[in-house]
């Protein structure tokens, strides 16, 4: 009886090593996958993201190349984490018309690259909203004043460029919630036409904590006449992420963030029908959907 108790308790300890192996190596898996550069979703439309293969240049010695795209430096990436190969992971605006677009690549002073690269069309639906504030539709003088310093605020954030740290690729969901309105829609308020929806409002209560979606220092911050209380991130690389209609702010301008820390709560600041988050991603100063730089096993947001 001793014998057939000690084998039991053998195989259950072999089952429960093999189940520990198998544990480390899956969560190995996963850390790998997060910490390696994994590319965003090529998705090459007004709002979206478009890979460029950046071809080797004729001096095998040349470091990583500079890449820019209507004026404003754009992430490169080594390909295949092959360093003598490069992609440049280009944001396009959203009013970006369809057809043949230019990237100008810069090894040296000397070795100069131009690639071509298309846009495909893309059609966003519309959504017609009521404010009953006329003034946040209709601004007055001193609005617009207000209006025009705070654009230039947001400006100097968006066109920062930072790479003092490495690349970030991938990001996950500020919090959990309804997508009350998608990325890229035609806006209209009390029916004139506005601007296209620059990013995603996710609905949620009143005073739920939104978190950090990767790594960032902190560049804008403050109450807005459209945005209400608004944080701005910085996570590099032209990498950069606006939290608008806070109730609060919980970090200070320029300083550091992790990821996954609490930024501020929920609230429906300026102009706002409810309470809900609206969130924008850019890359080198395009506003693009966020969709395309989320992991595929983390692409919800409940």
């Amino acid at each position: 009886m001793m014998l057939k108790a000690s084998a039991e308790q053998n195989v259950k300890m072999i089952n429960l090593l093999r189940n520990i192996v198998t544990s480390i190596a899956l969560y190995c898996i996963f850390t790998n996958a997060v910490a390696s550069n994994k590319l965003p979703t090529h998705n090459p439309v007004p709002g979206g993201i478009a890979l460029v293969s950046i071809p080797h240049p004729h001096d095998p010695t040349t470091s990583k190349p500079k890449a820019y795209f209507q004026g404003r430096q754009v992430m490169v990436l080594a390909q295949h984490n092959n360093n003598a190969t490069w992609v440049a992971v280009t944001g396009i605006p959203l009013k970006t018309i369809s057809g043949e677009y230019t990237l100008n690549i810069s090894f040296t002073a000397q070795e100069q690259q131009k690639i071509k690269f298309s846009v495909l069309d893309k059609t966003y639906r519309e959504q017609h909203i009521t404010i009953n504030n006329k003034r946040q539709v209709n601004p007055n003088k001193l609005d617009l004043q207000r209006i025009g310093r705070e654009k230039q605020e947001m400006i100097r954030a968006f066109q920062n460029w930072d790479d003092s740290a490495p690349a970030i690729t991938q990001i996950f969901w500020p919090l959990k919630g309804e997508i009350s309105s998608p990325f890229g829609l035609k806006r209209f308020y009390n029916g004139e036409s506005r601007n296209p929806h620059s990013g995603l409002d996710i609905a949620a209560a009143e005073g739920v904590p939104i978190e950090a979606p990767a790594d960032a220092r902190i560049t804008a911050s403050g109450d807005f006449f459209f945005n209400g209380l608004t944080l701005m991130l910085d996570h590099g690389h032209g990498l950069v992420t606006m939290y608008c209609h806070l109730s609060r702010i919980d970090v200070a301008l320029g300083g550091r963030v992790t990821a996954g820390q609490a930024i501020g709560l929920v609230g429906k600041t300026g102009r706002a029908t409810g309470p809900h988050l609206h969130w924008s991603v850019s890359l080198n100063d395009a506003r693009i959907n966020p969709y395309l730089l989320m992991p595929p096993t983390f692409n919800s947001a409940q």
